[in-house]
């Protein structure tokens, strides 16, 4: 597995995942997002564009984000996933829980912009 990155931008952190999110690295993805709550990053962007090929592990690491957030009031969205799996996330329905962007920059400044509200 190639590592997740993260990037730091003031309240709102970029998750950059793995090539592949599978049964295999699915644990411990999902052990490392959960730490980065934990440690009080509550505005999370997960960046799909590196991400090639998703299982059904994978996309329970991504429901688990959304369930560990909701305690803490915290939001996560999913950012520039690939033809191919935005084609697993709508099959499984999860473009209605999601909100999906596609340019990084407008992410960023919306997550921003929902910590103001908040």
């Amino acid at each position: 597995m190639n590592q997740m990155q993260t990037q730091d931008h003031d309240v709102v952190e970029l998750i950059s995942l793995p090539t592949q999110l599978v049964m295999r690295n699915a644990p411990e993805v999902r052990r490392a997002i959960k730490e980065r709550i934990a440690a009080g990053r509550h505005l999370l962007i997960l960046d799909l564009e590196p991400v090639e090929f998703v299982d059904s592990s994978g996309l329970s690491v991504l429901v688990s984000t959304l369930k560990a957030l909701r305690p803490v009031s915290g939001e996560v969205v999913l950012l520039s996933p690939s033809d191919d799996v935005r084609a697993l996330i709508e099959l499984t329905r999860l473009h209605k829980v999601f909100e999906i962007y596609e340019d990084r920059e407008s992410a960023i400044a919306d997550m921003r912009q929902r910590a103001e509200v908040a």
